[in-house]
């Protein structure tokens, strides 16, 4: 059950807040790449966004994903497909030959596993690094201590090209210690993208450099 649907006008305010986060943060509404985060609803509910004109979507989960956006993107030419979840690596050949960016690259077992795909399937998705800003034992990613050795691994050791990082903060802790964290990581290590903030706080994400936000909620509602 959801208490909102999706709607153009859902999709109109968060563009709003999209470009009012970015004309207070002095960027251009072009550095800014909207996900749709998707994940649990189906293709009744995506197509009306989709309408809207909304291009990039996300979705948790490889097995979910592959059930409902092939056609979807058949019917659809130009879209793109983010996997924002974790992702096994006994899924990375699914998630490579379906995904155009993966946004959880959090152990070497992964990262070798993406590395064979990618070069099996000639197809190179997007690669993020998860951080975990909050070292949340319960939450994937990589500590922020570690982060530095694991990028250069993935760069040296598995020949993989990391686009930018991602991170979700600690629920109950303000987000923007957490953005700022992970935006001097990426700074350090030569990485242009920033997958950081969600319905609640992408505001604050844009403001501390966030180059994808990931909505789902204020798009599609919220699910009982």
């Amino acid at each position: 059950m959801t208490l909102t649907s999706p709607s153009p006008s859902a999709l109109a305010a968060v563009e709003q807040e999209i470009l009012r986060a970015c004309n207070e943060a002095r960027r251009p509404r072009e550095a800014v790449t909207l996900i749709a985060v998707s994940k649990t609803y189906g293709a009744d509910a995506i197509e009306p966004v989709i309408t809207a004109g909304q291009r990039v979507f996300g979705e948790n989960r490889v097995q979910e994903a592959k059930a409902k956006w092939p056609a979807l993107m058949s019917a659809h030419p130009g879209l793109a497909l983010h996997l924002i979840g974790p992702l096994q690596s006994n899924k990375a050949k699914e998630a490579v030959a379906l995904f155009d960016a993966i946004h959880s690259v959090d152990r070497p077992s992964l990262g070798q596993a993406l590395a064979k795909e990618i070069e099996a399937q000639k197809r190179r998705p997007q690669l993020f690094v998860q951080i975990n800003t909050g070292e949340e034992a319960q939450k994937a990613g990589i500590a922020p201590g570690d982060a530095d050795a694991f990028i250069a691994s993935c760069r040296d050791h598995y020949g993989l090209v990391i686009s930018g990082l991602m991170c979700i903060p600690p629920v109950n802790e303000a987000p923007a210690p957490h953005f700022a964290l992970t935006a001097k990581i990426a700074a350090r290590n030569g990485l242009a993208n920033l997958s950081m903030g969600m319905s609640a706080d992408f505001a604050v994400a844009i403001q501390f450099g966030a180059t994808h936000v990931r909505v789902g909620s204020a798009i599609f509602g919220r699910r009982l």
